[in-house]
Parts: C-alpha cells; structure tokens; sequence
C-alpha cells in the first residue's frame, strides 16, 4: 500500500461504471458505454443479456465488459453460475461479478462457498483460454446480511479459490430490522477496512452499493477498496478534487 495523488484519470480506471436495473434497455446500454470510452473507466459492468451490445459498442476502446453471475441473489447452482460464465465470456466479457450463496454462508457453510467460486473460476479460466484474454473473477459477499467472522470467512474462501477480488453487495438486497424497517444494503467503511484487512494488501477489494457522490468514493478508496462500482461514475469524476491523496492497493 502506498498514498497517490488521486487524479480523475486513475480514479476512472478504478470504477465499473454500472447499470444493472432491469428496465435499462439498449439506448441505455449505448449511452454507458459511451460515457465508458469518454471517461476511460476500467469496465462497464451489465446484465448478462446486454453483454454482446457492450463489447461491440467498446470496440477499440481499453475499456472491459464486466457482467454478473447469478445476480443477485446468489441461488443457483454451482452449475449453472458455471455456465453463465463460459457464455458471458463467450459473448465478450473480460470481468465477472458472482453472487455468493447467501443462505449457505449464514449456514456456515463455507466448503460449499469455496467450491461454488472454484466452480466459476475454473469456468473463466476455461473460457478466457479459449479466446486469449484473462478473465477477472469478483466474488460479491453481499455484506448487508453477514456478520465480521462469516465475512472474514468467505473472504478466505474467495482467496483460496482463486479469485481476484471480493466485492461488497449487488446493491438489491432489502435488509430489515427487527422493526421491518429497510436496513442499508450497499458497502459500508468497516465492511471494506474488515475486507482488505483478511484479503491483504495483493489482492481486490471492489466496493459496490450506494456509492453516488465524491465522498463516499474516497471513503471506499481509503478503507481499502481499488475498484468502484457505481451508477454514477460521471457525477463522481466531475466533481472529483485532483489535489486528494488516498491508498493504492495493488
């Protein structure tokens, strides 16, 4: 880890600029990745089914396709997320986001966790042989719903299986408290600082969920998170203060 001086170009190398919502439609898809290419952001991030659309409209560009697998709620098998991945990668996506067995880690379930992400690891491996390019595996944990010990587990899990980064949420969770009020579903100061403290100083920290303005994107950056994921990675580069100096972590 060391300090840098936060520019607007490194800082957009670091954010999937994102739009997972199920109405985006294809004017939606061309204008992300649009403002992608003008930004030089390090992917945008999608929804399987718009993959294609996203890799012939970053043509030529550095820009990467990152998609998600079995978003966004984890629940499918270790088959099917599997496959989701050869055809995600097979369609253009260089990245790929895959949602953690929720209900198998409040199981404490964690040998189950660690072969579901070798499972899409392996898969990208495979797949990204096949078309020459290496293929970068996030593992999101959705942290909303975990305690520090289950993070800190399924952290260990990412790393041994292989994975590249641990992510924080998939932004659609609806955590509730005792009251049935919405809990805050999106990455958090502490999940971060806990996340980079198990995962070490080498490997990925992506925060993701809630993320909408400068403050929070440094906050993130300097818990320990070098990838951001945000739908609102124009207004954040914008209004972003070069003169920062926050960690690197890589």
């Amino acid at each position: 880890m060391y300090n840098v001086t936060m520019t607007k170009e490194l800082l957009a190398s670091m954010i999937d600029h994102t739009m997972l919502s199920q109405c985006a439609g294809i004017k939606d898809i061309v204008k992300l990745c649009s403002e992608a290419k003008k930004y030089s952001f390090a992917s945008v991030c999608v929804n399987p089914i718009y993959v294609p659309l996203a890799y012939s409209e970053l043509s030529g560009s550095d820009v990467k396709v990152c998609t998600v697998i079995g978003f966004p709620l984890g629940s499918t098998t270790s088959v099917d997320k599997a496959n989701e991945t050869l055809v995600a990668v097979a369609n253009g996506a260089s990245e790929v986001d895959m949602v953690i067995n929720v209900g198998a880690a409040l199981d404490c379930r964690f040998s189950e966790i660690e072969l579901d992400i070798s499972a899409v690891v392996h898969a990208a491996s495979q797949a990204g042989q096949k078309c020459g390019r290496k293929i970068t595996v996030k593992v999101i944990l959705e942290t909303c719903y975990l305690d520090d010990q289950t993070i800190q587990t399924c952290c260990q899990c990412a790393v041994r299986a292989g994975a590249d980064f641990v992510k924080t949420s998939t932004g659609f969770a609806m955590p509730k408290g005792v009251d049935g009020q919405l809990l805050s579903n999106g990455a958090s100061v502490h999940h971060v600082e806990l996340m980079r403290t198990v995962v070490g100083p080498s490997f990925g920290v992506k925060a993701s969920g809630g993320i909408r303005n400068a403050k929070n994107c440094l906050n993130m950056l300097a818990s320990g998170a070098n990838r951001i994921g945000t739908s609102s990675g124009v207004q954040i580069i914008d209004s972003w203060d070069e003169s920062v100096k926050v960690p690197r972590w890589d």
